[in-house]
């Protein structure tokens, strides 16, 4: 039975420290073979005027937001054809691939490579995975079906797809997504 205990400043909330506790407790199952309610997490909070480093006293750094939720409300958006709300979870330098194109910079440059494909499509989604990246990405990976038209008042659906997002600074600065529409297509 793996126990970690953690000293944090204090100053981060409930919901903070439960992500923290979540994630500790995956990333212990990641190497131990224990289920989760054999992992014990003790989060010990800090009172900021008992903690000093480099002769000072410190306050916590803010908690990063949720990158799964930052997708979430990405895609969300995106499926509204909220474009303003959609745009500014984008970060700089933003850039996004589909299957079959080159990097796009806009959601405009999207929408328009959409056009002649489909009258519209949907996701339905089956699970959201979210890790640290190697630099200061979070990678997200979303994973699920699509659902819409074409243009043609033929409907598709059942279709998979997978979308890889990194997301830096709490802002989405790539998406990959791959999907099976163009074989589907083709076999119709």
């Amino acid at each position: 039975m793996p126990i970690v205990e953690l000293h944090v400043l204090e100053g981060y909330n409930s919901q903070e420290k439960q992500r923290l506790g979540e994630a500790l407790t995956d990333a212990v199952r990641f190497v131990v073979p224990a289920a989760p309610d054999l992992v014990t997490v003790m989060i010990h909070d800090m009172p900021t005027d008992s903690y000093y480093r480099g002769r000072r006293q410190r306050s916590p750094a803010p908690a990063r937001p949720d990158p799964a939720q930052i997708v979430k409300d990405y895609l969300a958006a995106m499926e509204a054809r909220d474009l303003e709300t959609a745009h500014g979870l984008l970060g700089d330098g933003f850039s996004m691939t589909f299957p079959g194109t080159r990097p796009m910079h806009s959601l405009e440059e999207l929408i328009e490579w959409s056009k002649p494909r489909y009258k519209f499509v949907t996701k339905t989604y089956e699970g959201f995975d979210a890790m640290m990246g190697t630099k200061e990405a979070a990678l997200v990976y979303c994973r699920g079906t699509l659902q819409g038209e074409y243009h043609d008042g033929g409907a598709f659906d059942g279709i998979r797809f997978i979308d890889r997002f990194e997301v830096t600074g709490g802002k989405i600065t790539k998406q990959e997504v791959w999907n099976d529409m163009a074989e589907v297509k083709a076999s119709t």
